[in-house]
């Protein structure tokens, strides 16, 4: 007889038993390698990139099998709200998605019905051939999934978001609202510049429409002063660095401690890692 298999804790369920903000970071190298190493960090959770990180859904499915064996949390934002692309992710073993650019409840709602199997959604059924469901080892896996084993966060990151972040974040079936403040900051006219007063104050908003919906609130924040605002804010979760940029500020640092500064260069221009 095979043994009974049970799924982790989803991301919702581990943000509604948290005392504090849960921290982590986005894997977007698509390394088996640096995922592993990322989750024994002793982070609360990791963000595995399918938007912009060159992940095919294989590739996703080896980070999420490298990051199982610790005790981080692992979400996988999708590149679309696309019910074919979330079908996938789910069944490949993704419990956790973050769905990007949600601008309206509606395409909130378009995003749950993806998640959810009928008659409450569209998800296809083929849990007897998933990893999701591990090939049907989870008892009762079909008439579970869609109340306990699937969480599912928006991404609000544009000034139409944060006008409806209060009706997006009230839509049945979502779990949390993330907010980019990368593309939203881009959306004000502002494109790069996450940290500017405005973008700030922007963010503050979507956080206090999520806290008036019951709904938990994470946002995206590298710059460790504003990062520590947002916490101090009172933020449910929080993703603070990445794989990549750590490599790539890392390797730098290298460069002008043993390069520039003993040949008397120029300091570096510092570079923004996200």
């Amino acid at each position: 007889m095979p043994l009974p298999v049970t799924l982790p804790p989803t991301f919702a369920q581990r943000l509604a038993g948290a005392r504090r903000a849960q921290v982590g970071m986005w894997v977007c190298s698509g390394s088996t390698t640096a995922a592993e190493i990322c989750a024994g960090s002793g982070l609360d959770w990791l963000l595995i990139d399918g938007e912009h990180a060159p992940l095919s859904l294989a590739s996703v499915q080896e980070q999420l099998r490298a990051v199982a064996a610790y005790p981080v949390t692992p979400v996988v934002r999708v590149s679309a709200n696309d019910r074919v692309l979330i079908k996938q992710y789910l069944d490949l073993g993704a419990q956790n998605l973050l769905v990007p650019m949600v601008d309206t409840p509606e395409q909130a709602a378009e995003a749950v019905s993806a998640t959810r199997y009928p008659p409450a959604g569209v998800r296809g059924v083929g849990s007897a051939l998933s990893r999701g469901a591990r090939w049907n080892r989870v008892e009762g896996y079909l008439a579970r999934a869609n109340e306990e084993h699937v969480s599912l966060t928006v991404q609000i990151e544009s000034a139409t978001a944060v006008a409806n972040a209060e009706a997006i974040a009230s839509t049945p079936g979502v779990d949390a609202v993330f907010i980019g403040p990368a593309d939203l900051a881009a959306s004000m006219g502002l494109i790069g510049q996450q940290t500017h007063p405005e973008v700030v104050a922007q963010v503050q908003q979507a956080v206090a429409a999520a806290r008036a919906a019951g709904t938990r609130v994470g946002v995206n924040a590298f710059d460790p002063a504003t990062a520590h605002g947002y916490l101090d804010q009172g933020v449910d979760f929080i993703l603070v660095g990445a794989d990549v940029a750590v490599l790539a500020r890392q390797s730098e640092a290298l460069a002008q401690r043993f390069i520039d500064e003993r040949s008397g260069g120029a300091a570096a221009q510092e570079r923004a890692s996200y």
